[in-house]
């Protein structure tokens, strides 16, 4: 037997543990990154609400109760009716909310909607439905929940014009989140081409692509977002306004992200791989997306996270004003700024319920990229 040998038997644990290492030595760096990202909790479940907020987002045909237009005259300025269990005249397995009476407010002389607590409507899933189609293709005449003999149910309350707050909640987070995800996807596309060309040649083609670059950093944002609001038809249906608005978000936001692949270029430029591409006659575009950028694309998918919640808040800002999207189009910022005067602060405060999914969805998407940052760290711990 050699000295170097070791004639105790390996036990479990130590077999585990080497297990542990081969795998973490075989891994690749994605799978590096998901180990590390898994580990940070408060990622994990802002992850999870992001998950939850795109799914209701993307299928809100089938989750919301009703269509972003649709009014209930008899339920105008309505409080939210919370499903419960249980009231004065005792408990229910099944989920139910008190029926509404119509009554006059003695100082406004408005018809105002009171909940009457002798009345009960039971609540129930998967009713049918007037027919939809899921993301407009896929047909459907289901909805996820709703009241008995065709009654109105209204989580969140309603508007002002009596349209469902819950539902056209969950129509605006797919509007404001597939914003941000087609304005980043704009944005990222032109970093990768302006920053990479800049960062790759330098010279003369540098410079000018940086003085391109200050030039748009240093536009002023809300007199240009005035100029072309004011630009846009009035004739122009929603569909065209909101890919006019993913267009004008997209190509005012990559200088940022342009400048930081830029200097990473440039600081590996001279590293030996690129040159060995070089010396075989790789072309530059070539160099660039399979030699370069893939060096420190974490990095970049980090940057990318951190840009989301800059373009939700800049659509939500500007719809907000009036300056982004207009009704009939759905989104956060459409929302709240029909919420915006004191009147309707004082005697329906459910309207700002969008402001907290802005909140939530910003704070998730920060959090989401702390961990990636923290995951692509090539110094982190192992997995």
């Amino acid at each position: 037997m050699s000295a170097t040998e070791d004639p105790r038997p390996e036990t479990r644990t130590e077999r585990r543990e080497r297990e542990r290492r081969e795998r973490y030595y075989a891994a690749s760096q994605w799978t590096l990154i998901w180990w590390r990202f898994r580990r940070h909790r408060a990622a994990m479940v802002a992850a999870a609400i992001l998950g939850l907020m795109m799914f209701l987002g993307i299928f809100a045909e089938f989750f919301a109760p009703y269509g972003p237009t649709d009014r209930d005259r008899t339920y105008v300025s309505g409080p939210p009716q919370l499903p419960m269990f249980c009231d004065h005249n005792g408990c229910s397995l099944r989920p139910f909310v008190h029926g509404t009476s119509t009554v006059r407010d003695p100082v406004t002389l408005r018809a105002v909607a009171r909940p009457d607590p002798e009345t009960r409507r039971y609540v129930h899933f998967f009713v049918p439905a007037e027919p939809t189609k899921l993301m407009g293709l896929i047909p459907s005449q289901t909805r996820f929940f709703g009241l008995e003999d065709g009654e109105k149910l209204h989580l969140w309350g309603t508007d002002t014009l009596g349209r469902d707050v819950f539902s056209r909640t969950l129509f605006a987070t797919r509007t404001s989140l597939s914003i941000g995800v087609l304005g980043v996807l704009i944005s990222f596309v032109l970093a990768l081409t302006i920053g990479g060309v800049a960062g790759y040649f330098g010279g003369l083609i540098d410079s000018a692509i940086q003085r391109v670059t200050e030039v748009v950093r240093v536009i002023p944002i809300i007199p240009l977002y005035m100029g072309l609001a004011a630009a846009m038809p009035k004739e122009w249906s929603s569909t065209q306004v909101y890919f006019a608005m993913t267009l004008i978000l997209g190509l005012f936001g990559w200088p940022t992200l342009a400048r930081r692949i830029r200097s990473q270029l440039l600081s590996i430029r001279g590293e030996d791989y690129v040159l060995a591409a070089e010396l075989a006659g790789a072309r530059p575009g070539r160099i660039i997306a399979n030699h370069m950028l893939p060096s420190f694309t974490s990095f970049i998918i980090v940057d990318l996270v951190i840009s989301f919640p800059y373009m939700i808040l800049s659509e939500t800002a500007l719809s907000f004003v009036g300056l982004g999207l207009r009704p009939p189009a759905v989104s956060w910022g459409v929302m709240l700024q029909q919420a915006q005067s004191i009147q309707v602060i004082e005697q329906a405060p459910w309207l700002f319920i969008p402001a907290g999914f802005v909140v939530i969805a910003v704070l998730a998407f920060t959090v989401v990229g702390d961990g990636l940052r923290d995951a692509a760290d090539p110094y982190g711990q192992s997995g």
